[in-house]
């Protein structure tokens, strides 16, 4: 799985320190998730979908070997 939340939390102009808080998890987490090291909850997904005013398509992409 790949994602785009580094690069949509810049254009928001959030920390990850911010954007965990928005979320409720530890900064620890939204860096596994940028580095893609950890695939979230679906609430998480749509919480930080959210919180970036994007969709979960938009933020996260997955592969097709990630389907298999």
């Amino acid at each position: 799985m790949k994602t785009r939340i580094k690069e949509l939390r810049a254009r928001a102009g959030f920390t990850q320190e911010e954007l965990a808080q928005q979320v409720g998890v530890r900064r620890e987490t939204i860096v596994f998730l940028e580095q893609g090291k950890y695939n979230p909850s679906l609430k998480l997904a749509y919480k930080v979908s959210r919180a970036l005013d994007s969709t979960i398509e938009e933020v996260f992409t997955f592969e097709d070997e990630d389907l298999a």
